[in-house]
């Protein structure tokens, strides 16, 4: 082998290792920026897990609500046909106390009045209370029509009562249709 030869030779070694270091070096630099990616793809994976976890977490809350809200009202509307028929009863109770003659059929249907109202009331049935002069509240009350005050204290204020009202646990199925003075 001739000098230059030699030369040659010591050079492409020479060249050779930096360029192996110089290409190890960026396939450093790609790892790292795959790493890198995995990591993004990672951290976006698991928020996106988060955010369906948590999802699913408020759509049990909202169902199981849903179904407590419906077993709490399904008698709903059943308890909407009997509301005529307790109205009936009070009617007929209000004309047997005009004829003392039917004392004794009286007592029957006032037997017959508590079963029922104890019935209902047992599954969540109640009177939403309303007193002649309690002020009027077009939220909680049906206005079905309005007269002349007696007198000036009962302006804006209940004067009869027509109809009761009724709530099924926290809901009102019928509001209290009242008279209110003008």
């Amino acid at each position: 082998m001739s000098k230059k030869d030699k030369k040659d030779l010591e050079k492409e070694q020479v060249e050779s290792p930096q360029t192996e270091t110089i290409e190890s070096n960026d396939q450093v630099v790609e790892e790292q920026t795959v790493e890198e990616k995995l990591q993004a793809e990672l951290k976006q994976e698991k928020d996106k897990f988060l955010r369906l976890f948590a999802e699913f977490e408020n759509y049990k809350r909202r169902t199981s609500k849903e179904r407590i809200e419906l077993f709490s009202t399904a008698s709903e509307d059943v308890m909407k046909t009997l509301l005529p028929v307790l109205d009936d009863f009070e009617r007929a109770l209000s004309h047997f106390n005009d004829d003392k003659e039917a004392e004794a059929l009286r007592k029957g249907v006032l037997l017959i009045y508590q079963k029922l109202v104890g019935t209902l009331e047992q599954k969540g049935l109640k009177v939403i209370a309303v007193e002649k002069g309690d002020a009027f509240n077009a939220d909680n009350h049906e206005a079905i029509t309005q007269i002349p005050a007696p007198s000036d204290d009962l302006k804006g204020k209940i004067i009869d009562i027509v109809e009761k009202g009724y709530k099924l646990g926290d809901k009102v199925i019928r509001f209290p249709k009242v008279v209110i003075g003008q």
